[in-house]
């Protein structure tokens, strides 16, 4: 799989269980929390919390592990906001400069 690619697929499986959710998906659930946003922006933050943890101890497994908790809830916030994955992108290649 190429660089970004991952990415790219993960995304569009995020986007697919917002817009057509699964009772057995843990993806799905985010978006159909009672809280609504709430639950996925808490659990962006406490995945925020565990990689800064995980920074600290030095731990690399753990922070392989906590980062890609990381982006995947930080994905989930940007599709229940509508936010396409590309439009970070872009934004990130403007700061490239």
């Amino acid at each position: 799989m190429a660089d970004g690619e991952v990415f790219e697929e993960l995304y569009e499986v995020i986007e697919n269980r917002r817009d057509n959710p699964r009772e057995d998906s843990y993806t799905s659930g985010l978006f159909e929390h009672e809280k609504g946003a709430d639950a996925a922006l808490e659990k962006l933050g406490e995945e925020a919390t565990e990689v800064t943890l995980a920074a600290k101890n030095e731990d690399t497994d753990e922070l392989v592990h906590e980062t890609a908790d990381l982006v995947y809830h930080l994905f989930v916030v940007l599709a229940a906001q509508e936010v396409e994955l590309g439009e970070v992108i872009e934004e990130l290649e403007k700061r490239r400069g």
